[in-house]
């Protein structure tokens, strides 16, 4: 049973980990860095929370590319899934870090082209942390 904990909080999405503060949302969109990896803009920066325990995820998907709200959900729980499943990539940063994930495509994809490219976008967020450092 014990076990089960634990793969619940390496794979889940617990309400600590979305990024939903005012405050840091608006520091992250005016000192946060960001690069693009389509479909996806991100920006990111440190969390100025200094009692984060974990990354914490924006995710937004543009009313102007996707009128109907049903549209943007089921964009926004595509990428909702890719990071829950490949968040683990993200781990050895050593700092905790606000993430904006924006979806930038004007159409849908299939889940596998999404999780393919949040993989590499997770990559590359990576790379970018490391050579600040």
């Amino acid at each position: 049973m014990k076990e089960g904990k634990d793969t619940d909080k390496k794979f889940g999405f617990s309400k600590a980990e979305r990024l939903n503060s005012k405050k840091e949302i608006d520091a992250l969109f005016q000192k946060g860095a960001s690069f693009y990896f389509y479909p996806f803009l991100i920006k990111y920066s440190p969390s100025e929370n200094s009692e984060a325990q974990c990354h914490q995820a924006l995710i937004s998907v543009s009313k102007r590319n996707f009128k109907r709200a049903v549209d943007r959900n089921r964009v926004k729980r595509l990428v909702r899934e890719s990071y829950r499943l490949n968040k683990a990539i993200l781990d050895d940063t050593g700092q905790y870090y606000s993430i904006a994930y924006i979806y930038t495509a004007k159409e849908i994809h299939k889940f596998a082209f999404v999780q393919k490219k949040l993989i590499g976008a997770l990559k590359r967020l990576l790379a970018q942390i490391e050579k600040q450092a």
